[in-house]
Protein backbone atom coordinates (compact mmCIF):
# COMPACT_ATOMS: atom_id res chain seq x y z
CA UNK A 1 0.00 0.00 0.00
CA UNK A 2 1.35 3.37 -0.97
CA UNK A 3 1.69 5.78 1.95
CA UNK A 4 2.25 9.52 1.94
CA UNK A 5 2.37 12.06 4.74
CA UNK A 6 -0.32 14.57 3.83
CA UNK A 7 0.45 18.26 4.02
CA UNK A 8 -2.22 20.11 5.95
CA UNK A 9 -2.98 23.73 5.36
CA UNK A 10 -2.06 23.72 1.68
CA UNK A 11 -4.82 26.24 1.15
CA UNK A 12 -2.99 28.67 3.41
CA UNK A 13 0.17 28.10 1.35
CA UNK A 14 -1.56 28.46 -2.00
CA UNK A 15 -3.45 31.66 -1.12
CA UNK A 16 -0.45 34.03 -1.09
CA UNK A 17 0.91 32.33 -4.20
CA UNK A 18 -2.36 32.90 -6.08
CA UNK A 19 -2.36 36.53 -4.99
CA UNK A 20 1.26 36.92 -6.12
CA UNK A 21 0.42 35.36 -9.47
CA UNK A 22 -2.48 37.77 -9.92
CA UNK A 23 -0.20 40.73 -9.16
CA UNK A 24 2.40 39.43 -11.60
CA UNK A 25 -0.13 38.95 -14.39
CA UNK A 26 -1.65 42.37 -13.76
CA UNK A 27 1.71 44.09 -13.55
CA UNK A 28 3.07 42.30 -16.58
CA UNK A 29 0.04 43.31 -18.63
CA UNK A 30 0.60 46.96 -17.74
CA UNK A 31 4.25 46.62 -18.72
CA UNK A 32 3.34 45.25 -22.16
CA UNK A 33 4.05 41.63 -21.26
CA UNK A 34 5.23 39.30 -23.98
CA UNK A 35 4.46 35.60 -24.16
CA UNK A 36 7.19 32.98 -24.47
CA UNK A 37 7.60 29.24 -24.98
CA UNK A 38 10.64 27.04 -24.44
CA UNK A 39 11.77 23.43 -24.83
CA UNK A 40 14.40 22.26 -22.33
CA UNK A 41 16.97 19.50 -22.02
CA UNK A 42 18.87 18.89 -18.80
CA UNK A 43 19.92 16.46 -16.10
CA UNK A 44 19.32 16.00 -12.39
CA UNK A 45 21.97 16.00 -9.67
CA UNK A 46 22.26 15.88 -5.89
CA UNK A 47 19.57 14.98 -3.37
CA UNK A 48 17.73 11.78 -4.32
CA UNK A 49 18.95 11.62 -7.94
CA UNK A 50 21.47 9.07 -9.24
CA UNK A 51 24.16 11.72 -9.80
CA UNK A 52 25.27 13.25 -6.52
CA UNK A 53 27.74 15.65 -8.13
CA UNK A 54 27.03 18.45 -10.58
CA UNK A 55 29.97 17.35 -12.73
CA UNK A 56 31.86 14.10 -13.30
CA UNK A 57 28.86 11.74 -13.16
CA UNK A 58 28.64 9.06 -15.86
CA UNK A 59 25.04 8.10 -14.98
CA UNK A 60 23.37 11.34 -16.04
CA UNK A 61 19.69 10.88 -16.88
CA UNK A 62 18.06 13.05 -19.52
CA UNK A 63 15.46 15.52 -18.34
CA UNK A 64 13.03 16.97 -20.89
CA UNK A 65 10.31 19.57 -20.56
CA UNK A 66 8.44 22.60 -21.82
CA UNK A 67 7.76 26.00 -20.32
CA UNK A 68 5.47 28.87 -21.26
CA UNK A 69 4.41 32.15 -19.76
CA UNK A 70 4.69 35.94 -19.97
CA UNK A 71 7.42 38.44 -19.17
CA UNK A 72 7.16 42.18 -18.61
CA UNK A 73 10.06 44.60 -18.21
CA UNK A 74 10.95 43.28 -14.75
CA UNK A 75 8.68 40.42 -13.67
CA UNK A 76 6.99 37.42 -15.23
CA UNK A 77 5.08 34.20 -14.68
CA UNK A 78 5.93 30.71 -15.96
CA UNK A 79 4.32 27.29 -16.14
CA UNK A 80 6.80 24.43 -16.54
CA UNK A 81 6.27 20.70 -17.10
CA UNK A 82 9.36 18.48 -16.91
CA UNK A 83 9.99 14.72 -16.84
CA UNK A 84 13.05 12.80 -15.60
CA UNK A 85 13.33 9.15 -16.72
CA UNK A 86 15.10 6.59 -14.49
CA UNK A 87 15.30 9.15 -11.71
CA UNK A 88 15.78 6.52 -8.98
CA UNK A 89 17.66 4.22 -11.36
CA UNK A 90 16.63 1.18 -13.41
CA UNK A 91 16.79 -2.57 -12.74
CA UNK A 92 18.29 -5.40 -14.85
CA UNK A 93 14.86 -6.95 -15.46
CA UNK A 94 13.56 -3.83 -17.20
CA UNK A 95 12.00 -1.91 -14.33
CA UNK A 96 12.31 1.86 -14.32
CA UNK A 97 11.37 5.02 -12.47
CA UNK A 98 10.57 8.63 -13.22
CA UNK A 99 9.71 11.98 -11.65
CA UNK A 100 7.29 14.44 -13.24
CA UNK A 101 7.16 18.07 -12.06
CA UNK A 102 4.44 20.59 -12.93
CA UNK A 103 5.39 23.97 -11.46
CA UNK A 104 3.94 27.49 -11.48
CA UNK A 105 6.71 30.05 -11.03
CA UNK A 106 6.93 33.76 -10.25
CA UNK A 107 9.93 35.31 -12.03
CA UNK A 108 12.03 38.40 -11.42
CA UNK A 109 13.45 38.91 -14.91
CA UNK A 110 14.89 42.38 -15.65
CA UNK A 111 15.48 43.30 -19.28
CA UNK A 112 19.04 44.41 -20.07
CA UNK A 113 19.06 44.73 -23.83
CA UNK A 114 19.04 41.22 -25.35
CA UNK A 115 20.05 39.68 -21.99
CA UNK A 116 17.56 38.72 -19.25
CA UNK A 117 18.98 37.33 -16.00
CA UNK A 118 16.30 35.92 -13.72
CA UNK A 119 15.44 34.30 -10.44
CA UNK A 120 12.25 32.34 -9.78
CA UNK A 121 10.23 30.64 -7.09
CA UNK A 122 7.11 28.51 -7.40
CA UNK A 123 4.90 25.69 -6.19
CA UNK A 124 3.25 22.79 -7.96
CA UNK A 125 2.99 19.02 -8.27
CA UNK A 126 5.70 16.35 -8.11
CA UNK A 127 4.79 12.83 -9.23
CA UNK A 128 7.23 9.99 -8.47
CA UNK A 129 6.64 6.70 -10.31
CA UNK A 130 8.40 3.34 -9.84
CA UNK A 131 8.01 0.09 -11.83
CA UNK A 132 9.97 -2.80 -10.37
CA UNK A 133 9.52 -5.09 -13.37
CA UNK A 134 8.65 -4.81 -17.09
CA UNK A 135 5.07 -6.09 -16.78
CA UNK A 136 4.15 -3.62 -14.01
CA UNK A 137 3.10 -6.27 -11.48
CA UNK A 138 4.70 -4.08 -8.82
CA UNK A 139 4.12 -0.44 -9.67
CA UNK A 140 3.78 2.68 -7.51
CA UNK A 141 2.94 6.31 -8.11
CA UNK A 142 3.02 9.10 -5.56
CA UNK A 143 1.63 12.62 -6.07
CA UNK A 144 3.08 15.31 -3.81
CA UNK A 145 2.94 19.07 -3.51
CA UNK A 146 6.37 20.62 -4.13
CA UNK A 147 8.26 23.89 -4.46
CA UNK A 148 11.18 25.01 -6.59
CA UNK A 149 13.78 27.76 -6.53
CA UNK A 150 16.16 28.70 -9.32
CA UNK A 151 18.11 31.24 -11.32
CA UNK A 152 19.38 31.54 -14.86
CA UNK A 153 20.01 33.67 -17.91
CA UNK A 154 18.24 34.24 -21.23
CA UNK A 155 20.04 35.67 -24.24
CA UNK A 156 17.99 36.66 -27.31
CA UNK A 157 19.22 36.82 -30.89
CA UNK A 158 16.79 39.21 -32.52
CA UNK A 159 13.20 39.73 -31.42
CA UNK A 160 11.88 36.18 -31.25
CA UNK A 161 14.55 33.51 -30.63
CA UNK A 162 16.92 33.00 -27.73
CA UNK A 163 18.66 30.47 -25.53
CA UNK A 164 18.22 29.89 -21.83
CA UNK A 165 20.29 28.16 -19.16
CA UNK A 166 19.37 27.70 -15.52
CA UNK A 167 19.81 25.72 -12.34
CA UNK A 168 16.82 24.82 -10.17
CA UNK A 169 16.23 22.96 -6.94
CA UNK A 170 13.03 20.98 -6.36
CA UNK A 171 11.70 19.91 -2.95
CA UNK A 172 8.55 18.03 -2.02
CA UNK A 173 6.43 19.15 0.93
CA UNK A 174 5.72 15.50 1.81
CA UNK A 175 7.69 12.38 2.66
CA UNK A 176 7.79 9.56 0.11
CA UNK A 177 7.23 6.08 1.56
CA UNK A 178 6.34 2.91 -0.36
CA UNK A 179 5.31 -0.25 1.53
CA UNK A 180 6.92 1.23 4.60
CA UNK A 181 10.24 1.62 2.77
CA UNK A 182 11.72 4.99 1.89
CA UNK A 183 13.15 5.89 -1.48
CA UNK A 184 16.26 8.03 -1.79
CA UNK A 185 17.17 9.88 1.38
CA UNK A 186 14.10 8.61 3.25
CA UNK A 187 12.77 12.12 3.83
CA UNK A 188 11.31 14.61 1.41
CA UNK A 189 12.23 14.13 -2.24
CA UNK A 190 14.69 16.80 -3.37
CA UNK A 191 17.11 17.28 -6.25
CA UNK A 192 18.80 19.88 -8.41
CA UNK A 193 18.50 20.27 -12.17
CA UNK A 194 20.75 21.94 -14.71
CA UNK A 195 19.18 22.65 -18.11
CA UNK A 196 19.41 24.55 -21.38
CA UNK A 197 16.50 25.57 -23.57
CA UNK A 198 15.49 27.20 -26.83
CA UNK A 199 13.18 30.15 -26.15
CA UNK A 200 10.60 31.50 -28.61
CA UNK A 201 8.59 34.66 -28.07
Amino acid sequence: MLTTTRTHGFGRLATPFVLAAALVIGGATQARAQGFFDFLLGYDYGGDSICQQFTGCEQKKLNIGIGFGKMGNAVGFEEEIAWAKDFFGSTPNGGDSSVLTVMSNFMVVPKIGPVRPYGLFGVGLMKAHVDMNPVNIISFSNNQFAWDLGAGLMVFFGEHVGIRGDIRHFHSFQDLNILGLSLGSGTKVNFGRASVAIVLK
